[in-house]
């Protein structure tokens, strides 16, 4: 089997109801995937990166892919790795391209071979993956009625955890708009914030103290991403579980927050970490030193499917006779902010029941994605090929 072509396609959805965080309004949904085509007609789909990783993709990758095998997933990774390493290009959008490739190669993988993504890691340690409802965010003209609105429609939805932005309002104005959620929903469920990145150390610290009475679960992204000693501080300084690692790119921009100990939740993405191989890499890594994996999750089907993957795979932390979700055994970030993207793209639009999702079964990431649903969005295509 040889690789015959490379497809990508930019994803781009305008959406009704703008929303916003601490660094801007998201007014529309983008999604970078890509098509593998084997010359035996086997394809496999993947997603990672942003606009300038199409580039990458086609200009750096293409030449070190097109006819090799694409089941030697190790070795094309560390090709792809090596091309961009020396000019320190592993970073951004060179770590997004590879997640993107990486992702469609264990699809080809599974789909050759006739197993599942968890399957090919080993098998799922769980039939299910908890997860919680991202949402609550900031809204033009939101008051608090909105967003305890929202709040319970979670709860009712069967969530057990949900996660809310800070960051975007005034101290003092986040905290009684996070503590007016935790009224709504009751001391019984798992509550979370995250800043996005929007603070100093001095005022992360600040604000993790002033809610330190409203059973935070945990305190998301306090200071900027790759602040080893920030994160350090805001660790020490407040009561809260420190959570990051969304954009860390590879094992080594996770290394030193991991051996520090820095934060105590660790939430790689695969769209950007390195994809399905470098996130086993890194889970691992944490596992050992007694940090938590939460996969952070912002995307479509595919990444979805490929997170919950992983996710079944993961050993608890630390080793207990009844892991508890939240406590013990890995929780998934699942998004609920409007994305036609995310529920068009593939034959499965993934959904929870009592804050749990089925681990994928089928050949690959299990799904079929429209073409027709990628035509419609796709903003811009490129193809590398034989």
């Amino acid at each position: 089997m040889k690789i015959k072509s490379i497809e990508t396609f930019l994803l781009e959805s305008t959406i009704e109801e703008p929303f916003s965080w601490s660094q801007g309004i998201a007014g529309k949904r983008t999604a970078l995937i890509c098509k593998i085509t084997t010359d035996e007609g086997v394809l496999g789909w993947g997603e990672g990166g942003d606009s300038p990783s199409q580039t990458v993709i086609h200009d750096l990758f293409a030449p070190q892919l097109i006819g090799e095998d694409p089941r030697a997933i190790n070795k094309l990774w560390n090709r792809m790795f090596g091309t961009i390493y020396n000019d320190d290009q592993t970073s951004g959008f060179g770590g997004g391209a590879l997640s993107c490739i990486d992702i469609a190669l264990w699809d080809i993988l599974g789909k050759s071979s006739g197993k599942s993504i968890s399957e090919l890691l080993g098998g799922p340690i769980r039939n299910k993956v908890p997860v919680y409802a991202t949402g609550l965010y900031y809204r033009d003209g939101d008051d608090y009625s909105k967003l305890v609105e929202e709040a319970v429609s979670y709860v009712e939805a069967g969530y057990i955890g949900m996660k809310t932005k800070i960051g975007g309002l005034s101290v003092a104005e986040d905290v009684e708009r996070v503590r007016s959620i935790r009224i709504a929903i009751g001391d019984d469920l798992f509550l979370m914030v995250d800043a996005n990145k929007a603070y100093n150390a001095s005022t992360a610290i600040d604000i993790g103290n002033r809610l330190a009475g409203l059973d935070i679960h945990w305190f998301e992204e306090p200071v900027v991403a790759n602040d080893v000693e920030g994160y350090l501080e805001v660790k020490v300084g407040q009561p809260l579980t420190v959570a990051g690692g969304e954009v860390w790119y590879n094992r080594y921009e996770a290394r030193d927050f991991l051996a520090k100990r820095a934060l105590g939740i660790a939430q790689p993405d695969v769209r950007f970490i390195g994809g399905i191989t470098e996130f086993r890499n890194v889970a691992a890594m944490a596992n050992t030193m007694g940090i938590r994996v939460n996969p952070h999750v912002w995307g479509s089907a595919i990444m979805i499917s490929a997170s919950i993957s992983l996710a079944s795979t993961f050993q608890p932390c630390p080793r207990v006779g009844n892991p508890r979700p939240y406590e013990q055994t890995p929780v998934m970030e699942f998004d609920q902010t409007p994305n036609p993207i995310r529920n068009e793209l593939a034959s499965i639009a993934f959904e929870q029941t009592d804050g749990f999702i089925d681990v994928p079964h089928k050949p690959g990431l299990g799904l079929e994605v429209d073409e027709s649903a990628v035509e419609r969005f796709c903003v811009r295509r490129m193809i590398s090929e034989l």
